[in-house]
C-alpha cells in the first residue's frame, strides 16, 4: 500500500527511517513505484484468497506467481549490491532469500486438515 499510495515516500524512505534502499538505485519514477506497489497489492489479494481456500492448485499457482516475482527480484538485487553499505547488503540478501524460500514453500503439497479414518480389516 505504501508504494502504490505514497510512491515518493516509499522511494525516499523504504524500508524505514534513515534507510534509502530504493533511492540508492536510481532516479525517482512515480509510474514505476506505483506499478510495483500495485503488483504487490495484487499478489497480496491472490495470497489471501489462496490461504482462505488452501487447495493444492491455489497454493501452487500463488507460490508460482510469488516465485517468479521473487526470483527475478532476488537476482537483480544480488547483481546490484554495490550501492549499499555492508549491513544493508546482508539485510537485502537475507530478506529476499527468505521471501524466495517462502515462495517455494507455498508450492509444497497441502496437508489435509482431518485425519484419515481407520480402515477395517
Amino acid at each position: 500500500m505504501w508504494a502504490a499510495g505514497f510512491p515518493l515516500s516509499f522511494y525516499q524512505d523504504f524500508p524505514g527511517p534513515g534507510l534509502h534502499w530504493v533511492a540508492a538505485l536510481g532516479p525517482y519514477n512515480e509510474h514505476l513505484v506505483r506499478d510495483v506497489g500495485a503488483l504487490n497489492l495484487s499478489l497480496l489479494v491472490l495470497s489471501v484468497w489462496a490461504l482462505r481456500r488452501p487447495t493444492q492448485d491455489s497454493m501452487v499457482v500463488t507460490g508460482g506467481a510469488w516465485l517468479i516475482y521473487n526470483a527475478i527480484h532476488f537476482l537483480w538485487h544480488v547483481l546490484h549490491l554495490e550501492v549499499f553499505p555492508t549491513i544493508d547488503k546482508i539485510s537485502v540478501v537475507v530478506i529476499l532469500a527468505g521471501l524466495l524460500i517462502l515462495s517455494i514453500l507455498l508450492m509444497l503439497p497441502v496437508r489435509s486438515s482431518g485425519s484419515a479414518a481407520p480402515t477395517e480389516a
